[in-house]
């Protein structure tokens, strides 16, 4: 025990150094294995012209608050804002670099050229009324909404979907990827993860991400500690922003992508949502179309996932649509959530909380029996854990960090490759869980 407190004093005094370092620059991420090996794919193949742009140009939603004079020179902070805010941001490619000689370097596990990326314009396109909403109340005693704010609502989601729609028509795929990042991220954080990832996808979807006022300032375990309750601050706005999303038309599939306490919060979304489908005898995979959820190194209980999962199947009192007792379908491809028991972070997360085991750090051993048995019948979810050596500072970002993980992980978004198959052989462990073979 003295031994573990002992890491995580030296993680949380790492941590307070890093707090605050709201950096605008940050180097790209390696290149993933599946386009450094020899006869592997290109990273792209046939691109739009429009998309010969080194610049990565992303689409945010956001519920922090705007900044003004701010010391980060960051459009918005870390405070919780009171409404929804969504624009685009460029992420530039620098030093200024060709789009052949990006893509080049793209395909080198080596790169001869250091590429960085750098927060470029910033630009609001619309914003939702301020919460909450105004109501009045008329005679009879009956209250409603403020019929000013309910205009200023839908002439913001038409905007929004509008600009999606836009999107939509300049990408190969008609798919929206949407990033949820976790704590002690900025808006500039974010928006660097979201645009590599867009980058090694073959740029070939709508890249977007949610920010919310996750802390990234002043003492560790105040900052956590505020960051877990903005997360579920942030529930209803996810849940719109994921609901409009859905329902704009031309959208075909979502891919939602959440790390670490950033999962916390998309599963509380995601449950919300499916159980409004639910509730309206529908299937959620219909209503909100979304294809994978990828849980990276998430920082939750095992036990809460695990009701946020499967609440809706021990609840068969909530519809009555299916008297057979056909579960409702969720999404049309899988629930992948990616572990590793060297994940430092998370070793500070178990100690704070007192839980026995965050889902981030499972193994196939800590998933008993008859959990794999009864996730192996429920189906669409995998366990996919890493046990090789760090490739980050605190080993919490190595789905961006390891070339083998991030490897898979496009592997699944953009090629639908399943486990098992040619380019994710991976170890099956047990029904539902799976390992990366250990490193030469």
């Amino acid at each position: 025990m003295q031994q573990i407190l002992i890491k995580v004093a030296a993680f949380v005094m790492a941590a307070a150094l890093l707090a605050g370092c709201a950096t605008k620059e940050r180097l790209l991420m390696p290149t993933p294995t599946l386009y450094a090996s020899p006869g592997g794919p290109p990273v792209y193949a046939a691109a739009p012209g429009k998309r010969l742009d080194p610049n990565v140009d992303l689409l945010f939603i956001t519920d922090r608050e705007p900044e003004k004079d701010s010391v980060s020179g960051l459009p918005f902070g870390g405070q919780r804002g009171k409404q929804i805010i969504f624009g685009s941001v460029q992420v530039r490619m620098v030093p200024d670099i060709t789009w052949e000689s990006l893509v080049r370097q793209s395909q080198l596990r080596d790169r001869t050229v250091a590429v960085d990326l750098e927060l470029g314009p910033v630009k609001s396109l619309g914003e939702f009324p301020r919460e909450p909403y105004q109501v009045t109340r008329v005679a009879s005693g009956d209250a409603f909404r403020d019929s000013a704010q309910m205009e200023q609502h839908e002439a913001a989601k038409q905007q929004l979907r509008s600009e999606v729609q836009r999107r939509l028509a300049e990408s190969p795929r008609k798919e929206v990827l949407l990033y949820v990042h976790g704590f002690n991220e900025t808006f500039a954080s974010a928006a660097f993860t979201t645009a590599e990832l867009c980058h090694f996808l073959g740029r070939e979807q709508i890249c977007a991400f949610f920010t919310w006022p996750s802390s990234s300032t002043g003492n560790f375990l105040t900052s956590y500690t505020s960051t877990t309750e903005s997360a579920t601050y942030s529930v209803d706005h996810l849940k719109k922003a994921i609901r409009m999303i859905a329902q704009t038309p031309g959208v075909e599939r979502i891919q939602i992508l959440a790390h670490s306490r950033g999962t916390a919060l998309t599963l509380d979304a995601v449950q919300q949502l499916f159980l409004e489908a639910i509730a309206a005898g529908r299937d959620p995979v219909d209503v909100y179309k979304i294809d994978n959820v990828v849980l990276l190194s998430p920082d939750v209980d095992v036990d809460i996932a695990a009701q946020k999962i499967t609440s809706w199947v021990s609840d068969p009192d909530l519809v009555s649509v299916w008297p057979t007792g056909r579960l409702p379908r969720s999404i049309s491809g899988r629930l992948s959530i990616y572990s590793s028991p060297t994940d430092r972070a998370l070793l500070v997360s178990r100690i704070l909380f007192r839980s026995r085991y965050r889902v981030g750090s499972l193994t196939a051993k800590d998933v008993k029996p008859w959990a794999q048995e009864y996730l192996s019948r429920a189906g669409k979810v995998d366990l996919i854990t890493y046990e090789g050596k760090r490739t980050d500072l605190f080993g919490h970002s190595y789905f961006t960090s390891n070339p083998e993980v991030s490897s898979d992980l496009i592997q699944m978004i953009r090629y639908g490759t399943r486990l098992g198959e040619p380019g994710r052989e991976l170890i099956k462990t047990g029904p539902v869980t799976w390992e990366f073979p250990p490193e030469p």
